[in-house]
């Protein structure tokens, strides 16, 4: 009786080993990171755009962003609120397939 309680008391003391977990993105974390970044990439782009109208983008916004017109305070906000949209598309979609597939492939 004694040796058995010897020994579970040497394998239950030291350091315990870290356990290795699937690696796993926060959707949450990444939707409002990703629409972040892109709004202010769009609000950086139509400065550049004011700055040097010769090297404008904008047409490229108004194909990709429906509404979006050059340039007026609705549609700028317009702008801002569909480029945040397109970032939680991204993080939607990608997120839970990159939790799924890293649990598939381990």
């Amino acid at each position: 009786m004694v040796e058995t309680s010897r020994a579970t008391e040497r394998r239950g003391s030291g350091i315990p080993l870290p356990t290795v977990q699937d690696p796993s993105i926060p959707v949450l974390a990444l939707g409002m990171s990703l629409g972040t970044f892109l709004a202010i990439t769009f609000v950086l782009c139509v400065g550049f755009d004011l700055l040097f109208p010769s090297l404008a983008m904008y047409p490229n916004w108004q194909r990709l962003l429906p509404g979006f017109t050059w340039l007026t305070w609705p549609s700028f906000l317009l702008g801002l609120v569909e480029t945040f949209a397109y970032g939680w598309y991204v993080a939607l979609i990608f997120g839970p397939l990159f939790n799924l597939f890293s649990r598939w492939w381990k």
